[in-house]
């Protein structure tokens, strides 16, 4: 019989910023204490702005102080004011985006393998004042981009895609953010990629980017001129130091995230009473989450028995994404939840984020896999 796993001397987290070499970015701050320019596209903002694009492969990219507030300026740009089809499985920031533009989210159910919405779901939603459909790609899996477009270009639908979880993802080597009317991806500290706080939109539309250039920077055109009621949303000169940095070294990350992603894989997928969220074949892997379902429907155990289990173990997991956005007081008692959600229920019920990220050590993913083979067998 096995021996019961001892707790880790310290937490294991599902993430931990990643942190370039801190004299490089010393440089970047004396730069801009030379400059004296802290914000509104200075030296560092235009290096990072460029070197993304080219990391990336977009042509028309703006830079955000956040990807809530990309998001929320994105709707905006687009004039959406009717209601959006985005998906209950997901962070509160994409239901909420459409609710501060005066929107409203319907909730779609989602895809039993991808966990992204479902396309015969948006379908069956469409209505009168539908304007827009806004996906998620969760985990790194995109959604069915081409099944989208087919019944947005159908319905006369605007595309936005929450691309939060898909930094550098390609899908058939084209590289995600073609896709749709306009991409918003998250520059968080949690993300594999980062500014501390800050994101970016990108879109195939010259005109679109140029409109949320204009929103993120309160409406101004020149010294003289205000043309739209914009916000606050652009990032500053010490967050786009930051983004220079790290991506000068996200390809270290990168491979150190391989690393831990083949442990995993290898330990993990024998055992039968898990099921490995994978990404489909036809798209790379943004390695941002290494995800699991526990099904226990079919082993008896449950997700949230395995998640406070490894928890006592110093072993801190995350129910990503529970609850449901459609079970939030603000949505479930309005006309937004119209139909039921079978397969968001089960996955919200089910799916576990397990620590990764690089500077886990070989030894640690090797605790964390007997941690869960012992309480998954024993």
């Amino acid at each position: 019989m096995k021996s019961p796993p001892k707790p880790f001397p310290y937490p294991l987290y599902v993430t931990r910023p990643f942190l370039p070499d801190l004299a490089r970015y010393q440089e970047r701050l004396a730069s801009i204490w030379s400059d004296r320019w802290l914000t509104n596209k200075g030296r560092q903002h235009d290096a990072l702005h460029d070197a993304l694009r080219s990391f990336l492969g977009y042509d028309n990219l703006s830079l955000l102080n956040n990807a809530t507030q990309g998001l929320c300026i994105a709707l905006k740009a687009l004039d959406i004011q009717g209601e959006v089809i985005t998906t209950p499985f997901t962070f509160p920031a994409t239901p909420h985006a459409i609710s501060w533009n005066n929107a409203t989210p319907v909730f779609a159910d989602i895809d039993s393998r991808r966990l992204t919405i479902d396309p015969q779901s948006i379908e069956s939603l469409i209505s009168p004042r539908t304007e827009a459909i806004l996906g998620v790609h969760v985990y790194g899996i995109p959604c069915d981009v081409e099944a989208i477009d087919q019944i947005a270009k159908r319905h006369g639908l605007k595309v936005i895609y929450d691309a939060a979880h898909v930094f550098g993802t390609r899908l058939n080597q084209t590289p995600i953010g073609q896709f749709g009317d306009v991409s918003v991806f998250s520059f968080h500290a949690t993300k594999l990629f980062h500014t501390a706080e800050g994101g970016c939109a990108v879109s195939p539309s010259p005109a679109l980017i140029k409109t949320i250039d204009l929103l993120k920077n309160f409406g101004i055109e020149d010294e003289e001129n205000v043309s739209a009621p914009g916000v606050n949303g652009k990032l500053n000169e010490l967050q786009a130091a930051l983004g220079c940095c790290v991506l000068e070294e996200v390809q270290t990350e990168l491979l150190s995230r391989q690393r831990v992603l083949s442990i995993y894989q290898a330990r993990l997928a024998s055992i039968a009473e898990l099921e490995l969220v994978r990404i489909p074949g036809e798209a790379s892997n943004s390695l941002q989450y290494f995800v699991v379902r526990v099904p226990s429907r079919v082993t008896g155990i449950s997700r949230d028995y395995l998640h406070n289990a490894l928890r006592q173990l110093n072993i801190v997991t995350r129910k990503y994404f529970f609850p449901l956005c459609s079970t939030f007081p603000h949505y479930r008692n309005s006309l937004s939840v119209r139909i039921p959600l079978p397969k968001a229920e089960s996955a919200a019920s089910e799916v576990l984020a397990l620590p990764f990220h690089g500077q886990l050590t070989d030894d640690e993913v090797h605790g964390i896999c007997d941690a869960i083979s012992y309480l998954m067998t024993k």
